[in-house]
């Protein structure tokens, strides 16, 4: 019974939600892989990053569902490949290379991949996955895409625009003085990793946390937060249609 009434009121909130407002882009920090595992009574961390990574296709799925045309996930920050163990990085590296070739890159995909972060830092093989999903997703006539942030730093994202942007500018001719004059947020915007997209309206984090951990930083800046308490091996289609609702329930203000 108690499935059954699950079942029905994520029917009803799906119906309630479809009624209101979308975002048009959802970001996703999938928190608490390594927490759902230890919570589940297993010592093997590995298991919580593969639950973790399988579930993004079944989330992505409730995008889609919704029509979401824009979907970006925090898959693994500069942070995690430098603090965890050796032996972690690379199982996680090749659960991401799995992942990507076995659930994204398929005979007409509904999501065009575009990446995030300093994918030639990635071991080789990691990297050519990910550019392979670009490649092979390039053609992709739906409009939807889902960048992953691999690798990735919002704080190191800005500086490396800059720096790809002083150096256009320099090969152009224009002095430092010529270059600061002239620098605005609009000028910046074409060099960062998400150059042609829109910003995120409503960025959700799984497990409980409360921050962005330099997610997205610049694009985030009017986009709506929402904190689930579930880890993200855990988090339901029910967990997501209630971060949408309250999206709906916002007034945005965007800076106001």
């Amino acid at each position: 019974m108690p499935d059954l009434l699950h079942s029905l009121y994520t029917r009803r909130l799906r119906r309630q939600v479809m009624a209101g407002p979308l975002p048009g882009h959802v970001g996703l920090i999938m928190d608490g892989n390594r927490r759902w595992a230890r919570a589940m009574g297993l010592t093997d961390p590995g298991v919580g990053h593969r639950r973790g990574a399988e579930h993004v296709e079944e989330v992505l799925s409730w995008c889609q569902a919704l029509g979401v045309q824009h979907v970006s996930v925090f898959v693994c920050s500069t942070e995690n490949l430098q603090r965890r163990d050796d032996a972690e990085v690379a199982y996680l590296m090749a659960l991401i290379e799995q992942v990507v070739a076995d659930r994204l890159t398929v005979p007409d995909p509904h999501w065009q991949v575009h990446l995030a972060g300093l994918i030639d830092a990635l071991p080789e093989s990691t990297a050519r996955a990910l550019k392979g999903a670009v490649e092979a997703t390039r053609t992709c006539a739906t409009g939807a895409t889902v960048t992953l942030a691999v690798g990735y730093g919002g704080r190191q994202e800005v500086v490396e625009a800059l720096r790809e942007l002083m150096y256009t500018r320099a090969d152009a001719g224009a002095s430092l003085t010529e270059v600061a004059d002239s620098l605005t947020v609009e000028s910046i915007e074409p060099h960062l990793y998400t150059a042609g997209r829109p910003h995120p309206d409503l960025v959700i984090r799984t497990s409980g946390e409360k921050r962005l951990s330099n997610f997205l930083l610049w694009q985030s800046a009017y986009s709506e937060l929402y904190f689930c308490d579930a880890y993200w091996p855990a988090f339901r289609e029910l967990d997501f249609l209630r971060a949408v609702r309250s999206f709906a329930a916002r007034q945005r203000r965007y800076g106001g």
